[in-house]
């Protein structure tokens, strides 16, 4: 049985591996997103007057601003308005496709705000902040696992993060800071305070959900480490180091890999180590800081992908280490 399963479970990722198969779950969750995403808008953030966080806090704020006046700009409007120039800033420095299915996410989410018309499931205002806290966590995530996202700070965030190899999170942090003290002035700090519990319970969703940037180390021990590199390097295309050690019990020659990966890929690295070797002892560390150069992998991909960097294969053939000798690989 569980030969089965582990055959149906490698046919599925083989599957899912295919470019087809690949838009096709991106397309899909970016439809859901959009869907929940409405669903808390006009279930759960007008109905108990919530700020969210973002680009999408922004259009609500500017949507009920205008409301006291002459001039209305809905919801919908403001989150095309809002992201229609980011995008195209973007377009050169980050991936076409993460742009174009977020821009759908953002899109979709626009015209089923004008589409659709959702009523408040609940009475209780804390159950509306608790309960949708947790679906605008979950919409992000699902956009996000699928390889796109629900744009605004999504895009500024990772275009610094291409061009600097910085986060920009603890700005983006002060600028919802600075909505949620204008959304207050103007419409009672009860709803503000309201407004950051669920911006919290958003954020811990999240967390919850979508773990693609946290990093972990791997301290792999084996004796086949020629071939596992050249699998790994390969396949996933990270820096590795490799150092020749002598085991303590058995005083045999072997050699010691160290890596650092997303915990997005740590599955298909430690299943790839398994196959090229058996035996192989492998320990998983939570890595907490890095410093140094590190490759992110394929953002816009919504299942780990090998898709080779051309430059790769080309620079590991032209020099071969010796298996005893040290090295390290920036991989980039």
């Amino acid at each position: 049985m569980a030969s089965a399963i582990d055959t149906l479970t490698d046919r599925a990722l083989e599957l899912a591996r295919l470019t087809v198969v690949r838009r096709i779950i991106t397309a899909l969750a970016v439809a859901l997103s959009a869907l929940l995403q409405t669903f808390l808008i006009q279930a759960f953030v007008e109905p108990a007057n919530l700020l969210p966080s973002g680009f999408t806090g922004i259009a609500v704020l500017v949507n009920q601003i205008t409301s006291l006046g002459g001039v209305h700009i809905s919801t919908s409007v403001g989150m095309l308005l809002l992201n229609i120039p980011v995008a195209a800033l973007c377009w050169g420095s980050i991936s076409k496709r993460f742009v174009i299915f977020s821009m759908a996410q953002v899109a979709l989410s626009s015209l089923l705000l004008n589409l659709l018309n959702f009523d408040p499931l609940l009475g209780d205002k804390m159950m509306l902040v608790i309960f949708g806290g947790f679906i605008s966590g979950l919409s992000i995530a699902i956009a996000l696992k699928a390889g796109a996202s629900t744009g605004g700070t999504d895009f500024i965030a990772l275009l610094v993060s291409n061009r600097t190899g910085k986060t920009i999170w603890g700005f983006i942090f002060a600028g919802n800071c600075l909505l949620l003290v204008v959304f207050g002035m103007l419409f009672g700090w009860d709803n503000a305070a309201y407004s950051i519990v669920f911006q919290f319970i958003a954020t811990k969703s999240i967390d919850s959900f979508y773990h693609r940037y946290d990093r972990v180390t791997l301290q792999i021990t084996t004796k086949r480490a020629e071939e596992v590199m050249d699998a790994y390097i390969e396949r996933f295309q990270h820096g590795i180091s490799c150092a020749e050690v002598i085991g303590g019990y058995s005083r045999e020659k072997m050699y010691l890999l160290h890596t650092v990966i997303s915990t997005y890929e740590s599955a298909d690295i430690i299943a790839l180590v398994c196959e090229v070797d058996p035996g192989a002892v492998i320990n998983v560390f939570r890595t907490d800081n890095f410093v140094g150069g590190w490759w992110h992998g394929h953002v816009d991909e919504p299942v780990p992908t090998a898709v080779p960097d051309p430059d790769k294969p080309a620079r590991h053939a032209r020099r071969t280490p010796r298996p005893n000798e040290l090295r390290e690989d920036d991989g980039r």
